[in-house]
């Protein structure tokens, strides 16, 4: 859970600015919301970190969610042995292509 309290006003802002602080649950100024911690609501504060403060909420433990940066690198990690293991077992089964026989020519004859 991440705590996000409005420190400095919306006013001067960009309209997208201000729609990013409402959608927040922000109104006015040293007012503080509790949010789930997840992409969406952090891609949101990122947009407007310089109108606010910012800390986890205090007795609640950060849960790694599945979307999260070390969840996809650890599964790009075992998707690349697998492919690994795939290509080197594809490689061991095909057969090389056995040597030509020269044809006899007409002079061993």
């Amino acid at each position: 859970m991440l705590k996000v309290k409005l420190v400095k006003s919306a006013i001067s802002n960009t309209p997208k600015n201000r729609a990013t602080v409402k959608a927040l649950g922000l109104k006015k100024v040293q007012q503080t919301v509790t949010h789930e911690d997840n992409s969406t609501i952090r891609g949101m504060i990122f947009k407007v970190k310089h109108l606010l403060e910012v800390s986890e909420a205090p007795g609640e433990k950060r849960v790694v969610k599945s979307g999260s940066i070390n969840a996809k690198k650890a599964s790009l990690k075992s998707n690349r042995e697998k492919l690994e293991a795939i290509a080197a077992k594809a490689e061991a089964s095909v057969k090389k292509p056995a040597a030509k026989k020269k044809k006899a020519t007409k002079e061993a004859e």
